[in-house]
C-alpha cells in the first residue's frame, strides 16, 4: 500500500468519481458547498477538479468521500461535476443565485410591496448621509432610486394596505413613506431603531438594539413589549402565524440564539447555536429561515418548528432575505441583492 493510500485510510482512490449529494443544493457565488460521494480524490494527495458548468471552482477541502468547493464568480445554475485521474463524475444539479443589484448597503431584510417591487436600503455607516437611502427594484429587475432624504434607513416593512414603514437607527424614529416617496414621522424615541415587523392586528414591533422591543398600536400608543440582551449590530424581527415574535440580535458570541416572544411579552430561547444571526423570514409551513452561520458554515439556515436546523443556502456576507412571488427568494448581502428560484412559498406579511 502506498503512502497516500495509508494516509487516506483507503485501499484504492483511483476509481471513477461518483457524486451522491451536494449540500446545500442552493448557493451564492463565493459560498462553499459539500460534495459527498466516492473516489472523489486523485492519487498522491492531489486535489480534484470541480466545475460548475464550464467554470472551474476552487477546492477548499478534499478527501475520497468529501470535497468542499467554493462557488466561483460567474457560475450559473446547472450541473456540478468532479474530475479525477482523467475521469469525470456524474453530474448533480445546483442552483446558483444571480445578482440583481449591486452598490447597495442593506443591513436587514429587503421587502416586497403588493405589486412585487422590491425595496432595499443603502444604510451607510452611523451618521453617514448617502445620496440614496432606499432603492426600488421593479418586476423587470431594474434598479432605481426611490428615497433620498433619510439618514441610516435600516429596516423596511409594509402594512396590509401597502403602506411602507422604515426604521432609522440614527433618528430613533419610524417613518411612513408613501408610494411617491413622501416621508412623515410615525413614531419617535425608539432608541437605536433597527428591525420592524407587523402582527396580524397590525401592531408594529420595533427592535431597539440597546435592549428593548417596542410595540406600537394602531392608535400609536407605544409600549415596552420585552427586553433582551443588547446587540452589537441590530435586532431582526419576524412574526409567526400564531402571533409569536421571533428575534435575532448578534452579540460577540459565536453561539447566539433566536428568541421567541409570545403575545404577552414572555421571552424564551427558540434555538441556540447560530453565529451572527441576522435577517429572518417564515415560509407557509412555519419553518424559519435565518441569515447566519451553522457549525461554522455561513448562509441561510432553516429551523423547523421542532427546532431542527440545517443549512439550506451557502453564501457569505448575508444579512437578510425575503420570499418573493412565484416561489423564489431574494438574498441580501451587505453590498448586493441576489435572486434565486426556490420551491418555497413565503408566509404572508403581515401574517393572516
Amino acid at each position: 500500500m502506498s503512502i497516500s493510500e495509508r494516509l487516506l485510510g483507503k485501499k484504492s482512490v483511483n476509481g471513477k468519481p461518483h457524486i451522491e449529494a451536494v449540500l446545500p443544493s442552493l448557493a451564492l457565488p463565493g459560498g462553499e458547498v459539500r460534495i459527498i460521494g466516492k473516489c472523489l480524490r486523485p492519487a498522491e494527495l492531489r486535489r480534484p477538479s470541480v466545475r460548475f458548468g464550464e467554470t472551474e471552482a476552487s477546492v477548499v477541502v478534499s478527501s475520497d468521500e468529501l470535497v468542499i468547493a467554493r462557488v466561483p464568480e460567474g457560475a450559473e445554475s446547472g450541473s456540478i461535476v468532479v474530475g479525477t485521474n482523467g475521469h469525470v463524475s456524474n453530474a448533480h444539479t445546483i442552483k446558483v443565485a444571480s445578482a440583481i443589484a449591486g452598490d447597495v448597503h442593506p443591513v436587514a431584510n429587503p421587502a416586497f410591496d403588493r405589486e412585487g417591487n422590491l425595496f432595499v436600503t443603502f444604510s451607510g455607516s452611523r451618521g453617514q448621509k448617502v445620496p440614496v437611502a432606499i432603492f426600488k427594484i421593479d418586476t423587470h429587475q431594474r434598479l432605481m432610486p426611490f428615497l433620498t432624504e433619510m439618514m441610516n434607513a435600516t429596516a423596511i416593512a409594509f402594512d396590509r394596505e401597502g403602506q411602507m414603514y422604515v426604521s432609522s437607527r440614527h433618528d430613533e424614529a419610524i417613518y411612513q413613506v408613501t408610494p411617491d416617496a413622501a416621508v412623515s414621522t410615525y413614531a419617535e424615541g425608539m432608541g437605536v431603531a433597527t428591525g420592524i415587523a407587523f402582527d396580524r392586528d397590525e401592531n408594529l414591533y420595533v427592535g431597539d438594539r440597546s435592549g428593548t422591543i417596542f410595540k406600537i398600536a394602531r392608535d400609536r400608543q407605544i409600549f415596552v413589549f420585552a427586553t433582551l440582551e443588547p446587540s452589537v449590530s441590530a435586532y431582526h424581527l419576524a412574526i409567526a402565524r400564531n402571533g409569536d415574535l421571533f428575534v435575532t440580535g448578534p452579540t460577540t458570541s459565536s453561539f447566539d440564539s433566536v428568541y421567541r416572544i409570545d403575545p404577552h411579552g414572555s421571552v424564551s430561547v427558540f434555538y441556540r447555536g447560530l453565529g451572527r444571526p441576522q435577517g429572518l423570514a417564515f415560509d407557509v409551513e412555519g419553518n424559519l429561515y435565518v441569515a447566519a452561520s451553522l457549525s461554522g458554515r455561513r448562509g441561510i439556515v432553516k429551523i423547523t418548528p421542532q427546532g431542527n436546523a440545517s443549512l439550506e443556502v451557502a453564501g457569505h456576507g448575508l444579512v437578510g432575505l425575503a420570499f418573493g412571488p412565484g416561489k423564489s427568494a431574494v438574498l441580501a448581502t451587505n453590498s448586493a441583492v441576489y435572486h434565486i428560484p426556490w420551491n418555497i412559498a413565503g408566509a404572508p406579511l403581515p401574517p393572516e
